[in-house]
């Protein structure tokens, strides 16, 4: 049963991506807004597919017309598709994610934003892309870990990919939106998941995708809470290891709120980190 329902899965996706797939790729070379809106429907329509059963608790930032920096912790793919189902959202990816099967493909055509960690002289370029595409409006997601984790915590967030996004620049002139996001995987079938169970939900570096994806679509319906913090208002100068710092104090609360079954009271800060120009 678990390799027929695995079967069923991957042919309800085919079936939907051959639905929006020519739409999308339409709107994306004229660069129309529906692009946003046929991604959107793809991950929703393909987490309905999966059994993947999404709480929402608040609700993405909106920026009046500009752009907003989703700061979330990683466990999994499954997060892509969590948030990408809840929200029109672009990725920052690592820039050998591009030539992945399959998920390369779809991270292209989600217009992911593709970044070098260890290349020192595209940084500069990578802030400006970045900052361009939030001043069009686009909501991008950071997930600022680095890394994905076993799901029942969250390591610390890597200051220097604030960074990489123009993050402590003083010569930035707009001030920009930055929204704490927590993900959590909280059951399996309708059983709430303890720490031993969790991690069946979480992609831990050890394990190859192709396996991980195959176990996870022979599961059930499987239970994720996304929790939207406060917005904090990053200015020109702001301190990246405190805006750092900050976001993970909200997702690690609202994340702790998450798996306990609890409702996450709001974690962030609606005041400016002005108090900093220099990076200490």
């Amino acid at each position: 049963m678990e390799t027929l329902r695995a079967v069923f899965v991957v042919c309800l996706a085919l079936a939907i991506t051959a639905v929006l797939l020519p739409v999308h790729l339409v709107a994306q070379w004229r660069r129309w807004p529906l692009r946003k809106t046929t991604a959107q429907t793809w991950h929703r329509w393909v987490a309905r597919a999966m059994g993947l059963r999404i709480d929402i608790h608040g609700a993405p930032a909106r920026a009046g017309g500009h752009g907003v920096l989703l700061v979330a912790n990683h466990a999994s793919w499954l997060d892509i598709v969590a948030l990408g189902s809840v929200a029109p959202v672009s990725f920052i990816a690592k820039d050998d994610v591009r030539d992945w099967p399959v998920f390369g493909l779809l991270a292209r055509l989600q217009d992911s934003v593709f970044v070098s960690r260890n290349a020192r002289a595209t940084t500069r370029t990578q802030a400006e892309t970045i900052a361009q595409r939030l001043a069009d409006g686009d909501t991008i997601v950071l997930f600022a870990e680095g890394t994905t984790s076993c799901g029942n915590f969250v390591y610390p967030f890597k200051s220097s990919l604030f960074g990489a996004l123009g993050v402590g620049e003083s010569d930035r002139r707009d001030d920009a939106l930055v929204q704490p996001v927590a993900i959590a995987y909280t059951g399996v079938d309708g059983i709430p998941m303890g720490r031993q169970s969790r991690p069946l939900a979480a992609w831990p570096g050890d394990i190859g995708i192709g396996p991980h994806l195959t176990r996870i679509l022979r599961e059930g319906r499987i239970d994720i809470h996304v929790g939207f913090g406060d917005p904090i208002t990053v200015t020109p100068g702001t301190n990246r290891k405190r805006l750092a710092t900050e976001t993970e104090r909200a997702v690690r609360r609202m994340m702790s709120a998450l798996v306990r079954g609890q409702r996450p009271s709001s974690a962030g800060t609606q005041n400016p980190l002005r108090t900093a120009h220099e990076e200490s």
